[in-house]
């Protein structure tokens, strides 16, 4: 099987992209594993499909996958390429997206520099929405990790986050905590862990552990996440600039009840074959 793919990355969190309207794309978990491989394969944090829409209201739908293989429902980095994809294979002219994906639908548009807006929707904060196992949904939940007590946030932008407020991301105990919380029982379907330190309440530093791909250079819905966290937390302003170790992104959200908007660029490496 050989197949036409697109290496992109949104702040050097990085994606093959596929058409999967003009080819044919059926993929097992292994196969995937196998094109993640950043030594025997492509190498990618997630996997991009893209796909015709299966309801009137919506132009695409666009799938994502984690290097593990496994199946995700949002990636806010993804969503940006994903524009920048179709419009640079010829597939649509809109300025404007309506988009399904297994997180919900999404609106996407992109502006004449090529900055790219996503509607993130509204997040979910209820536990049993995430899903978290709490009694009741409160702004920060106690966890025990590794015998330390900690207090995170717990949102789902389409996909599950715990935010873990940390004095500076640069000692900030990634490697360590990110995959321990990641596969806590708490969390029946596992999580995102993003460890933001505030600058001020304009500005917050971000690092996160990715589920099924561990830590990235830049995660969007991971910043779009830990801004409703500070938000909620009375830290954050409604406008706010995030600094990831791949770049920058601008997350604004109003408040409850509101969806969150995340602004940021989409960058195609190169085009390539590849047979399996």
């Amino acid at each position: 099987m050989m197949l036409e793919f697109t290496k992109m990355h949104g702040l050097g969190n990085d994606f093959v992209v596929m058409d999967a309207i003009n080819q044919s794309v059926f993929l097992t978990a292994e196969q995937i594993q196998q094109l993640a491989d950043r030594h025997l394969g492509i190498g990618f944090d997630q996997l991009l499909l893209v796909e015709g829409a299966t309801t009137s209201s919506a132009d695409f739908r666009y799938r994502i996958y984690n290097a593990d293989g496994g199946e995700v429902g949002q990636c806010g980095n993804g969503a940006r390429c994903f524009m920048q994809f179709v419009h640079e294979r010829g597939l649509t002219q809109k300025a404007t997206l309506q988009v399904e994906t297994a997180g919900g639908p999404l609106q996407l548009s992109r502006a004449a520099d090529g900055q790219v807006t996503v509607d993130m929707g509204i997040p979910r904060l209820e536990p049993t929405e995430i899903p978290f196992l709490a009694a009741a949904r409160d702004v920060t939940y106690p966890i025990e990790v590794n015998n330390i007590s900690l207090e995170i946030a717990a949102i789902s932008m389409g996909n599950p986050h715990a935010v873990l407020l940390v004095d500076a991301v640069d000692r900030a105990p990634v490697a360590e905590l990110g995959p321990a919380i990641e596969r806590h029982p708490r969390f029946p379907e596992r999580v995102n862990v993003g460890f933001m330190e505030i600058v001020d309440a304009d500005t917050i530093r971000l690092r996160v552990y990715e589920r099924g791909a561990g830590e990235t250079l830049a995660c969007g819905s991971g910043a779009c996440a830990a801004v409703v966290a500070g938000r909620l937390q009375e830290r954050l302003s409604a406008h706010v600039k995030v600094l990831l170790n791949g770049g920058e992104l601008v997350v604004s959200w109003p408040g409850e009840g509101q969806p969150v908007l995340m602004t940021g660029p989409a960058t195609t490496v190169y085009q390539g074959r590849i047979e399996l």
